[in-house]
């Protein structure tokens, strides 16, 4: 299991596994429960490069990053 302290985003830490090259278990700590919920859902199973390419460069709001952008940024450290 890799944790993955984030930076400028409302969820603080990302929890994951890779398995095979795939995302598994899935999980954020603090932030939007709801979207988090969904990016873990829709992200497990997902092949690393796949996920990193999708979702690397997103940005929230007035923000440089985002939620999904620090997972992709995750992926490419312990990948």
């Amino acid at each position: 299991m890799y944790e993955y302290k984030t930076s400028g985003t409302c969820a603080t830490k990302i929890r994951f596994d890779i398995q095979d090259g795939k995302i598994r278990d899935l999980s954020f700590e603090n932030g939007c429960g709801g979207n988090l919920k969904a990016i873990s859902i829709l992200a497990e199973g997902m092949d690393t490069e796949e996920l990193t390419r999708k979702l690397k460069g997103i940005t929230c709001g007035r923000k440089k990053t985002s939620c999904a952008d620090q997972l992709a940024k995750a992926v490419e450290q312990f990948a």
